[in-house]
């Protein structure tokens, strides 16, 4: 068991962020999942989720997945997320970098590569011999955090950072279903889908989107349609409805403020947009039980 982190599951994930620099762990209860299956939530933090038993239904981002034994789930910062249903003896192994560390020490420069896989790719099925060794080493960051006080564990959080993403990026050349390259158009939609997750609380415009990418809008629609399966549209509004729902349910702002947060340009715009996409005003969403 890991005290300190078990504490750490209970009492902050629902907060979004993490308390410490980063943090490390195993035994992820059910129960602790389960506050996640009403409404989905938004993370603040950059969390690496790895499952060797056990299956978790979930919606991560714009994609739903099936997660079992032997896969790694990528959650960059922003990363919306939904549990659905939790089957069998659930044992997880997490690792997470708080928000505050990422910014303070400018790794976001790094995230673009994670940010793409986390939208359109969450789920990596790692060989067998890439799982054993992904165990291995998750165990061994946790007898790393357990022997080290919280200000040793600072110290060392730019390595353990750096020798995650090293490790990432192993396990990405050693995935089971590889890419030498990518397509122009995959690269076009893995460049819409980062601009979108850093602006679309900004603006929903996809000619907008296009004009940075330089491209025209038709064609840009078009990519984004053959790659992903979904539209231009479709991937906005699902960032800014799940951001929605997260606010109404997790803050007691009003629904004029967050209709700003959103950029709407009037609360009543906001409320036809909210219940256009989910059958519900923000209200109603907001009361449901």
């Amino acid at each position: 068991m890991w005290h300190q982190n078990q504490m750490f599951m209970e009492k902050e994930i629902p907060k979004i962020d993490l308390p410490e620099e980063w943090v490390v762990g195993t035994d992820l209860k059910p129960e602790l999942l389960r506050l996640y299956t009403d409404y989905p939530v938004r993370l603040k933090c950059e969390m690496l989720a790895f499952c060797m038993e056990g299956e978790i239904s979930a919606s991560v981002n714009i994609n739903k997945i099936q997660v079992n034994a032997n896969e790694l789930v990528m959650l960059s910062p922003g990363s919306i997320i939904q549990i659905h249903q939790i089957e069998g003896n659930l044992k997880m192994y997490i690792l997470g970098f708080s928000q505050e560390y990422l910014e303070h020490n400018n790794q976001y420069h790094i995230m673009p590569e994670v940010l793409y896989q986390s939208l359109m790719h969450p789920k990596l099925t790692l060989k067998p011999a890439a799982s054993k060794m992904l165990e291995e080493y998750f165990l061994f960051l946790i007898k790393v955090y357990r022997f080290m006080d919280e200000k040793m564990r600072k110290e060392v959080t730019p390595n353990i950072y750096k020798d995650a993403h090293t490790c990432l990026t192993l396990l990405y050349k050693d995935r089971e279903i590889t890419k030498t390259s990518i397509s122009k158009s995959e690269q076009i939609c893995r460049n819409f889908v980062m601009l979108v997750s850093h602006h679309y609380a900004q603006t929903r415009n996809v000619a907008w989107y296009a004009e940075k990418l330089g491209i025209t809008h038709t064609y840009l629609c078009t990519v984004v349609k053959q790659v992903t399966e979904h539209t231009c549209v479709d991937i906005i509004s699902y960032m800014v409805i799940m951001n929605a729902k997260s606010q109404l349910k997790l803050t007691d702002l009003s629904i004029q403020a967050i209709s700003d947060s959103l950029n709407f340009s009037n609360m009543s715009f906001f409320g036809k947009y909210f219940k256009r996409y989910t059958g519900m005003s923000p209200l109603e969403y907001r009361d449901k039980r």
